[in-house]
């Protein structure tokens, strides 16, 4: 199946590029609400699922072990921007399970943030791994790792026991079994695997609303839900979608962004979850679908309506700030 156009750009009047994808929009119960394109074909969810591959520490206890804060719970979902609030929050859960910044295995880059990014360039600082953009996850691994009491080396690997408690928690809410078949490598070494989106938008149905969940995973679900929700900034940083949203919608949105234009989101009040994935793997038109669905599911009174339109349709601006043209949803998205 060819997935069709869902977003076009625009210079001026005319179409300048079209972007493919796929859609999917499920309730808890597997019931398909709208699906676009081929939503059969697995995908690799990368980051989209962070808040699925948390649930383990919450339920293993180490969350309350350790006195995590809502925030630092927030951060173990998030794919944040490297700024000092998030290096400062992972830095603390590190240190509450006796550890540092040298046991992260996820590997060093610059701050996403540019601003964050040339401030440690004007100190003459090197990045680590606690700026990595996945390192409040990868604190929320170590905590799990120590409070199952294994060594916290190669927490990593497919076979640590700190991921296979993540696995588990993915199969149980996809329903998909995540073989070595599927598996691939993500940007941060865990382990990635690669499902249909069919299947992601089922697990943030489930996700959303506890419903197909054991009662302390739909508890824990909600927790870390909760814990976004009251920390929007934590789950992505500054100008940032998933942050923009988060301060907009609270607990009515949860979405998570992933690599390579993918893009999940739960709708707890009307128990939908929705799945997205751009096939060029184009981060823009990813935001502009997601947006528009949230626009078409979502109740939203006048104000919510304004405040997402330019989301829905982002203007394009050039090198001196003139609007140049815009991105919008196009026909099949639209509709």
């Amino acid at each position: 199946m060819s997935d069709p156009v869902l977003v076009n750009v625009f210079r001026g009047r005319q179409v300048e590029s079209r972007h493919h994808g796929a859609v999917a929009v499920l309730d808890a119960d597997g019931e398909v609400l709208l699906a676009l394109g081929d939503i059969d074909r697995p995908v690799f969810p990368r980051s989209a699922v962070k808040a699925i591959q948390a649930l383990p520490l919450i339920e293993s206890g180490a969350a309350d072990r350790f006195g995590l804060t809502s925030a630092e719970l927030a951060l173990a979902c998030s794919s944040h921007s490297g700024e000092q609030r998030h290096t400062d929050a992972a830095a603390s859960m590190l240190a509450k399970s006796g550890h540092d910044f040298t046991c992260l295995e996820c590997g060093a880059h610059a701050p996403m943030a540019a601003e964050a990014a040339a401030d440690l360039l004007r100190r003459g600082i090197d990045p680590t791994a606690i700026h990595n953009n996945c390192s409040g996850k990868h604190a929320g691994f170590v905590c799990l790792s120590t409070a199952l009491d294994v060594d916290v080396a190669g927490y990593v690997g497919p076979d640590h026991p700190v991921q296979r408690e993540v696995k588990a928690a993915l199969e149980d809410l996809t329903g998909v079994a995540h073989t070595d078949a599927i598996r691939g490598t993500d940007g941060c070494s865990i382990p990635t695997y690669a499902v249909p989106l069919r299947s992601l938008a089922l697990a943030f149905a489930r996700y959303g609303t506890g419903q197909g969940l054991g009662s302390a995973r739909a508890e824990a679900a909600e927790r870390l839900r909760r814990a976004v929700a009251a920390n929007p900034f934590m789950i992505a940083g500054t100008g940032r979608l998933d942050t923009r949203l988060t301060e907009l919608f609270g607990e009515r949105l949860f979405l998570k962004t992933g690599a390579e234009g993918v893009y999940c989101a739960a709708l707890p009040e009307i128990g939908l979850g929705l799945a997205v994935k751009c096939e060029d793997g184009t981060k823009r038109a990813a935001e502009v679908i997601l947006a528009a669905l949230v626009a078409r599911f979502l109740p939203l009174d006048t104000a919510g309506e304004a405040a997402l339109q330019p989301l829905v349709r982002p203007a394009l601006t050039n090198w001196r700030g003139i609007e140049v043209g815009s991105l919008a949803p196009a026909d099949a998205l639209a509709s």
